[in-house]
Order: structure tokens, then C-alpha cells, then sequence
């Protein structure tokens, strides 16, 4: 075991990864980091004992400060604070997942929901006898600047189902697509109007 007490081992330890930032304001463009490898060169016994901690090591903390100047991952910065976690070994280097960092100001948008009354197909001799309810008449989106920006201002809904001639009361999913980086409050939309039967009335 006095192998054990020579200075000279090296060792790679995973450890997880905590990628701090203002996550109400900004938006990260790319998976963030989640787990980087430090090499660390000391004692065995040390090593032994780190190695046997980094089973269940707390995260390293990265803060970003400013996600709009900020992209990639400094190094130096990230080594000192891992220092600070072996002040018995030496960190030799650091190597994470990805260095790279990409963020976007997140915005929300507000779009009405409309419902495309002139393409409602009703069988021949009925009518759309009441106003057309629609709820939600307002989304909000939630996501990264350059996503929101390419939303429509304002979200048309059509009725699929031919010939109706029987009060309508249905719920119909919004057409928008669907992106990880985008929070939308409502996916589906609840349309309901009344029918009624048109009677020509016809005067002697």
C-alpha cells in the first residue's frame, strides 16, 4: 500500500456541471454543458479518496453573467474554481462537453386567435345562427428573440369538419410548430357557435 503515498498519479474525475444564468431574461441557443472531466496529478491516496467522492459530487458552478457577450466557457475561470475544490492536487487541465455558449434575449409575444369563419363548411339550408366563441382568444409565446420575431401576429384556426349542421362545440389544436426553445401557454383551442336550419319563408 505505500504505492499509494508517491506523488506522481494522475487521475480524470467526472464531475456534473451547473451552468448558471438569468434564465427569465435569456434563452440558451444550444444544449448547455452538463458534466466536465478534470485531470488532477497528486498523491494516491488523495486520489483514491477523491475518486471515491466523485460518485456523489455536488455540481461545479459556471456563472454567466452576461449571456449576450458571453460565448464560451472560460477556462481559466472554470480551472480556478475547480482548484479551489482539490487544495491538495494539482489540475492539470479541463475538458467539458462543449466550450461554447450561445444565448438570446427572451421575449414574449401576445397573438390573437381567429377563427376562419368564410371557410366554416355548412351543409346547404343551415346557418351559423350565433357568434363564435373562441377560448383562448389571446396566446402567449415565450422564447428566444429570433424565434418569437418570425411568429404571425395574428393565428387563423380552420374548422375541419364538412357539412355541419348541428351546433359545433369542439377543441382544435393551434397551428404553430413546435420548438423546444419556445413556451407556448395553450396548444389546443375550444371553438364552439349555434346552427340553425334557414326556412324561406314564402309570402302568398
Amino acid at each position: 500500500m505505500n504505492v499509494l503515498n508517491k506523488d506522481n498519479y494522475s487521475i480524470k474525475l467526472n464531475y456534473p456541471l451547473d451552468i448558471e444564468y438569468d434564465n427569465s431574461a435569456f434563452v440558451p441557443m444550444q444544449p448547455l454543458p452538463k458534466r466536465i472531466s478534470v485531470n488532477v496529478s497528486g498523491d494516491g491516496w488523495t486520489l483514491l479518496q477523491k475518486s471515491w467522492l466523485n460518485f456523489n459530487a455536488n455540481p461545479v458552478v459556471y456563472k454567466v453573467n452576461n449571456p449576450n457577450e458571453a460565448s464560451f466557457i472560460n477556462s481559466t475561470t472554470l480551472t480556478d474554481q475547480i482548484t479551489e475544490l482539490f487544495p491538495n492536487l494539482h489540475v492539470n487541465y479541463v475538458i467539458a462537453d462543449t466550450f461554447e455558449l450561445n444565448f438570446e434575449r427572451k421575449i414574449r409575444k401576445i397573438i390573437p386567435i381567429r377563427v376562419d369563419s368564410a371557410a366554416i363548411n355548412i351543409r346547404d339550408g343551415y346557418v351559423i345562427s350565433s357568434i363564435i366563441n373562441v377560448s383562448p382568444s389571446l396566446i402567449s409565446v415565450d422564447g428566444p428573440i429570433s424565434l418569437i420575431r418570425s411568429y404571425p401576429d395574428t393565428i387563423r384556426v380552420a374548422v375541419p369538419t364538412p357539412k355541419i349542421q348541428n351546433n359545433f362545440d369542439e377543441s382544435l389544436p393551434i397551428p404553430l410548430p413546435v420548438s423546444p426553445l419556445v413556451e407556448v401557454s395553450h396548444r389546443d383551442v375550444y371553438i364552439s357557435f349555434e346552427v340553425a336550419q334557414y326556412l324561406n319563408v314564402i309570402t302568398p
